[in-house]
């Protein structure tokens, strides 16, 4: 077995600017969502009352949206704080994949609040409450520039990011929420449609459950220890046979992450007889850094015919590491 915990030559430095750019990242992150979580605890009292005051759902659900989403961007928050952590003997991984779980439990966070949000706007529909349009209107402006700031606050992050993208993705809603909650406010100011109010809040719950899907499949992709978007093992397959002429055959090839910017893999290599094996070693690590972005990886040179054979570890096959 083979394995290393450093780089080698080019593959060696390009490991270590990756990991200083994450750490930098970590960092960035943990104040990004603190000011992200403050300012909507701030907001979340101003739509809370503003909706008791006008009677307007929207707001309400708003402000309902906006405890969920404090209460997801202080996880969020504790997350990447306790993600810079470093390993230690019962988590030799470190504390990364907290970053995954707190996406995870946003995402269902969604879920929940979007049946409440249209359970409240069915029941409206069918009993019509009557709204102060003009505070309706002003509190929702001002949780419109609110939201609009926490997101371009959070805006740039790590695209594996889960932690992140779960907190923009309820950060989102709130803004698609202040929306509605304006459209809303016009439409009962000028129109006297009482109606629009819970109908825009159903529209703005049917958008935010399309997003809680996708990033509740991400991050159980993650937990599953799925392989990493973009990645095919085929490819890694064909593309390390060819990384030296003294590589015969790779498969058992396995890649996952851990977190954000942090893809593993494992895998088995079968090379010629009296093949210098340090060599073939450093050629497959900085491949799979350059073309995969693999910064960790677990060879094992096979003595001949796969010793795993009986495991479902054939010639090019996956079986159970």
């Amino acid at each position: 077995m083979a394995h290393d915990h450093s780089q080698a030559h080019a593959g060696h430095s390009h490991g270590e600017a990756h990991a200083h750019d994450h750490s930098h990242f970590e960092g960035s992150s943990e104040k990004k969502l603190l000011f992200a979580f403050v300012l909507t605890l701030i907001m979340l009292l101003v739509e809370a009352a503003g909706g008791m005051v006008s009677g307007s759902l929207a707001l309400l659900a708003d402000a309902g949206h906006m405890l969920v989403d404090a209460l997801a961007l202080l996880l969020a928050f504790l997350g990447a704080r306790f993600a810079a952590r470093p390993a230690d003997a019962q988590r030799s991984f470190g504390y990364g994949r907290i970053e995954v779980l707190a996406g995870f439990v946003n995402a269902l966070t969604q879920f929940a609040l979007v049946a409440f949000i249209i359970v409240e706007a069915v029941q409206r529909l069918f009993d019509p409450q009557p709204i102060l349009s003009g505070v309706m209107l002003v509190v929702a402006l001002i949780g419109l520039v609110a939201n609009v700031v926490v997101l371009r606050t959070l805006h740039g992050h790590d695209p594996d990011d889960v932690n992140i993208a779960g907190a923009s993705l309820h950060v989102l809603g709130d803004l698609l929420g202040s929306v509605a909650a304006v459209l809303a406010a016009l439409a009962v100011r000028w129109a006297g449609w009482l109606w629009a109010d819970p109908v825009l809040s159903i529209l703005v719950s049917l958008l935010i459950l399309r997003s809680a899907w996708s990033l509740l499949r991400r991050s159980g992709h993650i937990l599953l220890e799925g392989t990493p978007e973009g990645v095919h093992l085929s490819d890694i397959e064909k593309g390390l046979r060819e990384a030296d002429e003294n590589i015969l055959d790779i498969h058992h090839v396995h890649v996952w992450q851990v977190t954000a910017g942090s893809r593993m893999a494992t895998l088995h290599a079968e090379l010629k007889p009296g093949a210098d094996q340090s060599r073939c070693l450093t050629a497959i690590k900085t491949m799979l850094i350059e073309r995969w972005q693999v910064g960790h990886a677990t060879v094992q040179f096979d003595p001949g015919p796969c010793p795993d054979e009986l495991e479902g570890c054939g010639k090019g096959g996956r079986g159970v590491p």
